[in-house]
């Protein structure tokens, strides 16, 4: 009996120690998994976020008004020009017929303009004297016809025909009688007000046309606009390149900027006139700058909230800054940090 109450006494010991054993395991993997959540959200808390964005150039295209072929290019990507310098220069043979036939249009205006003001010479009046008596010759004959085959038609002698013709005929030398006494009228008198104006107006559309036509020959030698750096040539000599096509990019070094897409949550701090610090690893330090422009509208969202964590979408807004501490060498396309 005693036996039995020894061992009955032994198994309840060694029940409890083992229920005790795992209420402390227990304990002890909750109070780890504890600590490391909260180790790890102390360490995700104190990592700063990064922000990367890049350096940009402001730069404008090279480009003709007229097509053509590439004769010549004076520069190479990479080579720094200054305004006024010749670039390329472009051969436009439809440009230079175009010329010829505009200065034509203009040395015959000039000269129709200049006998309308002056007049005619004596001898041009005399002409036109000569000219008029003939044409009133000529119509003399033509009504003395008319009359004789009008009375032969009455008589039923000639067609219908036939009286027809001469009238006709008789019309036309009329016709000419009145454009040879306007004509004699002209020379004798001078043109009138009206046809000087149309003439002086001829001669201003004509140089009009010249001035046109110049302009674009001055566009088969392209002049830089802005000094800058050459960052790309596109076409090859001999080449033949089409209205407005650009012939190569010119990067205005002096106008640099950062852009950066910010998140944002991560916009606190930064608004226009605001100075940040940004990190250019190309240099491996620390430049300052001041910041310009926030887009007034966010893009797409870089986070996407999902219904189970509460949370909700973020829109990135671009944000742009000029440097104010200046870095020779500083180029575009490198690489710009910022820690939030």
């Amino acid at each position: 009996m005693s036996c039995s109450n020894n061992l009955q006494y032994h198994f309840i010991m060694s029940e409890q120690s083992q229920h005790k054993n795992i209420l402390i395991t227990i304990v002890l993997m909750t109070l780890v998994i504890v600590a490391v959540a909260v180790i790890g959200t102390l360490s995700l808390k104190s990592e700063p976020e990064t922000i990367q964005g890049q350096i940009e150039v402001a730069e404008y295209r090279v480009s003709s008004k007229v097509p053509g072929r590439i004769l010549e290019l004076r520069v190479k990507e990479g080579d720094y020009v200054n305004v006024g310098d010749t670039l390329a220069i472009l051969d436009a043979p439809d440009v230079r017929a175009k010329m010829t036939q505009a200065e034509s249009a203009e040395n015959a205006a000039a000269a129709m303009d200049e006998m309308t003001n002056n007049g005619a010479r004596k001898e041009q009046v005399r002409a036109a004297f000569a000219v008029l008596q003939q044409a009133k010759a000529g119509l003399d004959i033509a009504e003395k016809s008319y009359n004789r085959v009008q009375r032969l038609f009455d008589e039923g002698v000639v067609t219908a025909q036939k009286r027809d013709e001469a009238f006709a005929n008789y019309k036309a030398l009329e016709a000419q009688v009145k454009a040879a006494q306007s004509q004699y009228d002209m020379a004798l008198n001078g043109a009138r007000m009206e046809e000087k104006k149309a003439a002086a107006a001829q001669v201003n559309r004509a140089k009009g046309a010249v001035a046109e036509v110049s302009s674009y020959i001055n566009e088969t030698m392209q002049i830089a606009q802005m000094a800058g750096e050459v960052s790309d040539v596109y076409p090859k000599i001999g080449e033949l390149v089409g209205t407005g096509s650009p012939i190569m990019s010119i990067s205005m070094m002096n106008d640099m900027w950062g852009t950066f897409n910010v998140r944002e949550d991560q916009l606190d701090g930064m608004k226009i006139g605001s100075e940040i610090k940004a990190f250019v690893p190309a240099y491996n330090r620390e430049i300052r700058m001041k910041v310009y422009y926030i887009k007034d509208q966010g893009s797409y969202a870089v986070w996407k909230a999902t219904k189970s964590n509460g949370q909700y979408d973020l829109k990135t807004f671009e944000v742009k800054a000029r440097p104010i501490d200046k870095i020779d060498g500083l180029r575009p396309g490198m690489s710009l940090v910022l820690k939030k």
